[in-house]
């Protein structure tokens, strides 16, 4: 796990719910930190937002935890590198 990402989650969650972050760790799961599906989709809206991913609606009803949101996003990151490295490699060979 990611652990720059953790943190970032991490940093989220304690932002929306106002709880300290020393409170919240990877193995934390929503329903111990009091979190609602409002709640989740407001996580999911600002990690998208501030890393630049698009998480899928069946990927995040599937979210429960701090580790499986972290997981998540580190699927849709690494998707999207592929994509740019695809993106890349293909654009260069028309000379």
């Amino acid at each position: 796990m990611d652990q720059a990402l953790a943190a970032k989650v991490i940093a989220g969650i304690a932002a929306i719910k106002k709880i300290p972050i020393e409170s919240i760790t990877a193995d934390s799961t929503f329903e111990q930190l009091a979190m609602d599906s409002l709640d989740a989709m407001n996580l999911l809206f600002v990690l998208e937002e501030e890393l630049g991913v698009s998480i899928p609606d069946e990927a995040a009803y599937s979210i429960r935890d701090v580790r499986s949101a972290v997981a998540q996003v580190e699927r849709m990151l690494a998707e999207k590198s592929a994509a740019a490295a695809a993106n890349v490699a293909g654009s260069g060979s028309d000379a």
